[in-house]
């Protein structure tokens, strides 16, 4: 089976960017399942039905989410939906709103979709994220799963890495989102899980990490918080990875970057 999935999508000139680009990458790669990450996707921060549902429509199937995920009052409509297009991170605390996982139908598979956040400099207090993975797949032990995709939203890439090695061979894949800038580590670790730390954006590229440059340097410089401002034209770079894997294995075969450049 083929796994196209993509980073954080930013604003709307990520949301074009990527309905620009997928059609020919469909055509070229033939995934049989199309993830991207939409937490940034409502003008940097949050999802709502509308931007969901474009890219829907474009052709991605599912999406993950991170520290963003309810800063929009759509968040609770999004992810208690009787049949969530969206996840949360699964070790926000237990009452919290939202499925902690998916086990999507692909054809006649199965195929589990997780999303964790990291710890380490994050400002708020998740719960364990490598006790988390334990957790659900005691959960789901008995399920009779293809695949197993863990999109890891973290800011260290040494808690990325650690959360690889610690899910190799019980997972398919460990995709690290959230820095917004991409890895060049993309492996299969020894015991068949596909790894990178991080994915990368769908953003502009004339940007910090999808933000417009001017206001970022010059919050840098007066130490006071930027408001969200995105470009709204120019070139999108398109990160993403493809991941190969057996579904009677769970294990997988390839994990190869996906990068294009696209003018909006």
């Amino acid at each position: 089976m083929k796994l196209l999935f993509f980073g954080d999508i930013i604003g709307k000139i990520g949301r074009k960017g990527l309905i620009k680009v997928l059609p020919d990458l469909k055509q070229e790669f033939d995934p049989d399942l199309v993830i991207a990450n939409g937490e940034n996707i409502a003008h940097g921060v949050g999802a709502t039905e509308k931007t969901l549902s474009e890219l829907r429509l474009a052709g991605v199937d599912f999406f993950t989410s991170g520290n963003h995920i309810f800063s929009k009052p759509e968040a609770e409509t999004l992810l208690t939906a009787d049949d969530p297009i969206i996840i949360r991170p699964a070790n926000y605390p237990p009452q919290t709103m939202g499925a902690e996982y998916k086990i999507l139908s692909v054809g006649s598979r199965s195929i589990l979709i997780v999303n964790l956040m990291g710890r380490v400099f994050m400002k708020e207090d998740y719960d364990c994220p490598f006790r988390k993975i334990d957790e659900i797949l005691a959960r789901v032990a008995a399920e009779k799963l293809n695949g197993i995709i863990v999109d890891f939203h973290a800011e260290a890439t040494s808690e990325k890495v650690a959360f690889g090695w610690y899910a190799d061979g019980r997972v398919t894949a460990v995709l690290g989102t959230h820095t917004h800038v991409p890895t060049a580590d993309a492996k299969i670790l020894p015991q068949g899980t596909a790894y990178i730390s991080d994915v990368g954006m769908v953003g502009a590229t004339d940007s910090v990490i999808g933000d417009k440059k001017d206001s970022i340097i010059e919050s840098f410089l007066s130490q006071k918080n930027p408001a969200i401002d995105i470009p709204e034209a120019g070139e999108v770079e398109v990160d993403g990875v493809l991941v190969e894997f057996d579904p009677n294995t769970k294990q997988a075969t390839r994990i190869t970057r996906v990068d294009r450049k696209v003018i909006i």
